[in-house]
Order: C-alpha cells, then sequence, then structure tokens
C-alpha cells in the first residue's frame, strides 16, 4: 500500500508537558501532549484527540471542495501510547460522486489506530430540507460538573470545555452536554470542524456512563460519526445514553448538534470490565 505520510518542515522540540496544544509537530511525527491523556490509564490517550487527527488527515487527502464528510469510522487497535506517532493516508475509493479515504496511526513501527471517512460530494437540489429537531439548551445554560478524577492535573479533561445541560461525568445516565476545545489539535494549525466533532463524539460513553466508574471501566475500541451536514463554531453538543450487559459489553449513542441544531449522530461499542481491587 503507498500511504501518504503527512510532514511539516516545522519540528519543535518535543516536551509532554506543554499544554498549548493536543500535538505538536515534529517532521513527520505528532508528538502528544499531557493534553491528550485519557481518564483509564496515565499512559494512554483519550480516543478523541488521535480520531480528530486522523480525521484531518484524511479530510486533507485529495481534498474536493464540492464534497462533504458523512461517515468517519475509527478503530482503537490498543491504548495509543503518549508517544510519538506517524500518521498516512490513501484514497481507496476516487469515484466522481463517492470517495472513501483510509487511515493509519503508528507508534513505534507498529498500528493503533485504523480510519476510514466517505465523502459525497455537494449539490443543490429543489427540494425542502427534512424537518429536525431542536437542539439542546446552549452552553450557556449548562453548568461545569467535576470530572472523572484521574489523579493528573492535565489531561483530556483540561484540554477541552465542557457545559452540561443534564447529567454529569460523575452521574450514571443520559446526558446532554456541550463540548469545546480549548486547544488547537496541532499548534500553529487550524481546527477544522470535522475535528472539532470528532474529538468530542468520542466523549459520549463518558457523559452518559451507566456504571459506576470506581467499579466498572467502559472503554469504547471504536468510534462511528454520521454527519449530514458541515459543522460549525466551535461547540459540539453531546445528546447521549448508554446501554450495557452483563456480557461485558455495551452501546454508547450520541446525537450530535451544533448551535444552529443536529448535525449527525455518533456510536461508539463498548468493552465493559471489572476494575481490580485498588485499580
Amino acid at each position: 500500500m503507498n500511504w501518504s505520510r503527512h510532514e511539516d518542515n516545522a519540528a519543535p522540540r518535543y516536551c509532554g508537558h506543554m499544554s498549548d496544544a493536543f500535538f505538536l509537530r515534529d517532521g513527520d511525527r505528532y508528538l502528544p501532549t499531557e493534553l491528550t491523556r485519557g481518564p483509564w490509564s496515565a499512559d494512554a490517550q483519550h480516543g478523541g484527540p488521535p480520531a480528530a487527527l486522523l480525521g484531518t488527515a484524511m479530510e486533507r487527502t485529495e481534498a474536493r471542495a464540492d464534497s462533504i464528510v458523512v461517515r468517519a469510522w475509527f478503530e482503537m487497535l490498543k491504548p495509543v501510547p503518549l508517544a510519538p506517532l506517524t500518521v498516512g493516508t490513501r484514497v481507496s475509493n476516487a469515484g466522481r460522486s463517492v470517495q472513501t479515504i483510509v487511515g493509519v496511526i503508528s507508534a513505534g513501527g507498529e498500528e493503533v489506530v485504523r480510519g476510514q471517512i466517505m465523502r459525497i460530494r455537494t449539490t443543490d437540489l429543489p427540494v425542502e430540507d427534512s424537518q429536525l429537531p431542536e437542539r439542546p439548551p446552549g452552553p450557556d445554560q449548562g453548568r461545569k460538573v467535576p470530572f472523572f478524577p484521574t489523579g493528573h492535573e492535565a489531561g483530556y479533561h483540561t484540554g477541552m470545555e465542557a457545559s452540561f445541560v443534564s447529567g454529569g461525568f460523575l452521574e450514571q445516565g443520559p446526558a446532554v452536554a456541550w463540548l469545546r476545545m480549548r486547544f488547537p489539535l496541532v499548534r500553529g494549525e487550524p481546527i477544522s470542524p470535522l475535528a472539532r466533532v470528532l474529538i468530542a463524539a468520542d466523549s459520549g460513553n463518558g457523559v452518559s456512563s451507566a456504571l459506576d466508574y470506581r467499579r466498572f471501566i467502559f472503554v469504547n475500541p471504536d468510534l462511528t460519526v454520521h454527519l449530514h451536514r458541515h459543522p460549525e463554531g466551535e461547540w459540539v453538543c453531546l445528546q447521549a445514553e448508554t446501554i450495557v450487559s452483563r456480557r461485558g459489553v455495551g452501546l454508547a449513542t450520541t446525537a450530535l448538534h451544533d448551535l444552529r441544531g443536529p448535525i449527525g449522530h455518533g456510536l461508539q461499542s463498548l468493552l465493559i470490565g471489572q476494575r481490580k481491587p485498588g485499580g
């Protein structure tokens, strides 16, 4: 396979404690900062930042102004380490109306995330837009709530701003939460609307946890996002609900909104397990 590497001439020095972006560029590598750290392990990233990183790279691959990303899919092959990453993408289907781009993130020469986006051409048709449900109350009507205690001052929870209209990270059950990035995804680079959605959508299972985080883990090994229009603005709303099974699997379903209204849906399969005593 011929993967295109996404590189840059800038080569900032890596420092795991720099907190002005989720990633730094270093030639053809992306260096994660502590803002990417997730709640399950001190050594692993939250799924949102690498999904946004790979999604951005795939979206830029042979980009077309007359198309929209309608589906983004990610498979987390293993925990993404807080270590230098490389990103590769290629076009797998170059149709006139529909294109599919695939990509991988590797760490230490080993694939840790695979992804795929589908783009559909846009046009103007003599039809009315479908009636959609109203969006939930905006972030100005929400409240700040505590994040899962991770034992670390900085991480994904400090890289993102959250405003809960209902529910909370430490509350079990459905939730409505608005999220936005406090920092750029990659230092010195603009944030794409798709990246804003992906970095937030991976939190659907976290905002609507159905189990006590002190007793259980509920990690999503995948993320699928479907969009029906271009996202707008900095805020992304997750209207999320999680269902679990005693067989150790679950599903988080999230309706996605921006300040204008609904934009799509997210789905996450869940791997559920009991925490070890003292873990």
